[in-house]
């Protein structure tokens, strides 16, 4: 299972740039269903440069492997990439339900960079999590 969220307005379009998001919506995604998990309403801001509104979408979209937006700024890509969390851009015409779709068949076959890279993480976590239980439990190897 991984979390991706999308930028809009509607929940069925990616309509949002990502600064000036006034909605995201967040899903968790397997092989085989996507479910609305969460959403995020900002106040509308102004196109001005204004760093301070990044913070608090960034802190949102936390736990997310990605981000699917409309367009997005270059201090707003460094403050996901540094987050863990990929920003994609797409067009507005990009249904959510579509998109979804390519991100459930993408975990069951492979081949996109993003996804494999955050099942891979969430898999090494698993196992050093499985690792630290055993170590608690006083399991010596």
């Amino acid at each position: 299972m991984i979390k991706v969220a999308f930028a809009t307005t509607d929940r069925s379009r990616v309509n949002q740039h990502f600064g000036a998001a006034e909605g995201f919506a967040i899903f968790e995604v397997t092989p085989d269903k996507a479910t609305l998990v969460g959403v995020g309403e900002f106040a509308e801001e102004a196109m001005d440069g204004n760093e301070d509104k990044l913070g608090a979408k960034v802190d949102f979209l936390e736990g997310c492997a990605a981000v699917y937006v409309m367009a997005i700024g270059a201090s707003a890509i460094k403050k996901l990439l540094a987050k863990g969390i990929q920003p994609i851009r797409v067009d507005e015409v990009d249904a959510v339900d579509e998109l979804l779709s390519q991100i459930s068949k993408a975990m069951s076959e492979g081949g996109v960079a993003w996804i494999d890279r955050a099942l891979s993480l969430q898999a090494k976590a698993k196992e050093e999590n499985r690792f630290a239980a055993m170590e608690e439990e006083g399991w010596e190897g």
